[in-house]
């Protein structure tokens, strides 16, 4: 059975998700809950722990799912997919606190916003030292393995936006797809060189 700060957080994390942070006062949890204002002091300090007790756990979460795979000795093809696969499933197992987690964080104070922005390095570290892992393998092409990551991460992030239960695809359909397209577009194979690159002014157009 849930404790009433559990209630707290999960409504709170309702909210947030559907308002903003800024636009949902705890008045409103409270309300949600039948409870006075004044009531929920009683069980949090501010508005902004439950923020932070939101975010800090969705933080970890990510992480507890990602670092034994980008840490495996698997092929970087395959560590990857299964990062993919494990961030969607975060996202869309607790969609609420995920869409807080993506959102509200830069709402929480300095000393709070610096240890999630410590952990939101950290996880993107994994994606950025899998991907340059592939490159030095020969499983992708040579690339900027930050710029990679911040493509890979920024195209995963957005599922909380879109996603539906109900819709045509499930979580794991989902992010099949979503690595078949990232991993092809990092593998060597069809990737062209510079030099055979149309606008090079090489090739083709004058006949050679």
């Amino acid at each position: 059975m849930e404790t009433r700060r559990e209630q707290i957080y999960n409504t709170a994390g309702t909210l947030f998700s559907r308002r903003g942070y800024a636009a949902t006062s705890v008045r409103d949890i409270a309300g949600e809950l039948d409870l006075q204002g004044g009531s929920l002091y009683a069980h949090i300090k501010s508005k902004e722990d439950v923020l932070w007790a939101i975010i800090s756990r969705a933080a970890e979460q990510f992480l507890a799912a990602a670092r034994p795979l980008a840490a495996s000795d698997a092929a970087a093809t395959v560590r990857l997919r299964g990062m993919i696969h494990a961030h969607i499933a975060v996202v869309t197992g607790r969609i609420e606190q995920a869409t807080v987690f993506l959102q509200d964080w830069r709402y929480l104070s300095s000393p709070r916003r610096e240890q999630i922005g410590a952990l939101r390095d950290e996880y993107e570290g994994l994606y950025r030292t899998t991907i340059a892992a592939g490159v030095a393998r020969g499983e992708f092409a040579p690339t900027d393995p930050k710029l990679a990551a911040t493509m890979v991460l920024s195209a995963i992030n957005g599922v909380h936006a879109w996603y539906r239960p109900a819709g045509p695809l499930s979580p794991d359909e989902i992010a099949e797809r979503f690595a078949d397209m990232l991993l092809n577009g990092l593998k060597v194979e069809g990737r062209r060189s510079k030099v055979e690159d149309p606008t090079s002014g090489r090739g083709g157009a004058d006949g050679d």
